[in-house]
């Protein structure tokens, strides 16, 4: 037990060090309210086009089938609320993506985490992961004690809002495990239901994924929009952040400390004429490392069409 303790401390200051904001540990078990809950939102179709969410169910809800003999599961917060915010009326870019690709930040701290860990404990086995498997990382962060999942479906931290990252490091290291989050301080508010411009965010907590203007802007591959949505996108290029910025919680967010999440010049001043003067060449020159190059040069295109339409 000594041990436990001492590897759990060793684990949250390595995390702080390398430039997490909360880390929490939970025991690894198979979360079967969780599997009852994503099996209903599949079968209603939230999830759109995105098929993937239909693949690996076992592996999202048992973590042992991701890490063979796992025991705990490390939740760990990368805060990215910006300093900065884009010039009013310029096309909204959602805050995550201001600056460059999370993946590429997190994963590489998730890589020296685990590193650090096996020089500190000895061998231990362990995956990390940031949004790119099977992981269900809001339940693993409720579990872990970092906050509550709101109505809007995001992790909600009492002392600092929901904008951040969340990434997991599954390991077969037992370790002290927090309590889990058991108070939900959204109350009678109703923000981000009354403020979401296509009325995704259902009672209950659930978000309908194939109504959301992120789903829209990011995830779907077709290149006509639904013209049932004309004039709702609320000048959204890329993402959505409107039912974050009404939640009450966010008056918290501190602005972060990640260099690497310092936002392009482009993404804060770029008019829509100086959207739609960009050349493909200019796009991948300037967003080689953004997570704007998910939704491709045609996907942005596609995107300012559809919003000058709408208008």
């Amino acid at each position: 037990m000594e041990n436990h303790k001492k590897n759990t401390a060793f684990i949250k200051k390595t995390a702080a060090s390398l430039g997490f904001d909360h880390c929490g540990m939970a025991r690894a078990v198979r979360l079967d309210e969780d599997a009852r809950r994503l099996e209903q939102w599949l079968h209603k179709g939230m999830h759109g086009t995105m098929q993937y969410m239909e693949n690996y169910f076992d592996l999202r809800v048992d973590p042992t089938k991701l890490v063979p003999g796992a025991k705990s599961v490390i939740t760990l917060f990368k805060n990215y609320y910006p300093s900065q915010q884009q010039e009013p009326g310029t096309p909204g870019i959602s805050k995550y993506a201001y600056g460059k690709d999370y993946h590429e930040v997190i994963r590489e701290k998730l890589r020296l985490l685990l590193q650090q860990i096996k020089e500190s404990v000895g061998e231990v086995n362990g995956r990390g992961f940031v949004d790119s498997a099977p992981v269900l990382e809001r339940s693993w962060a409720q579990r872990s004690g970092l906050g509550w999942v709101g109505k809007n479906g995001n992790l909600i931290n009492k002392q600092s809002g929901s904008f951040y990252f969340i990434a997991t490091l599954i390991t077969d290291l037992e370790l002290e495990y927090d309590d889990p989050y058991a108070k939900d301080f959204c109350g009678t508010c109703t923000k981000c239901i009354d403020a979401c411009p296509t009325e995704a965010i259902l009672p209950g907590k659930v978000v309908d994924g194939s109504k959301c203007i992120s789903y829209f802007t990011i995830e779907l591959k077709e290149m006509l929009l639904p013209g049932d949505m004309k004039g709702k996108f609320d000048n959204w290029l890329f993402g959505c952040d409107t039912c974050q910025d009404v939640c009450p919680w966010n008056r918290f967010s501190q602005p972060h400390r990640e260099t690497a999440f310092t936002p392009i010049p482009e993404i804060l001043n770029l008019s829509a004429a100086g959207w739609e003067s960009m050349t493909e060449e200019n796009f991948k020159q300037i967003f080689a490392h953004s997570p704007l190059k998910r939704t491709k040069f045609q996907g942005i295109q596609r995107n300012l069409k559809f919003l000058q339409q709408g208008k």
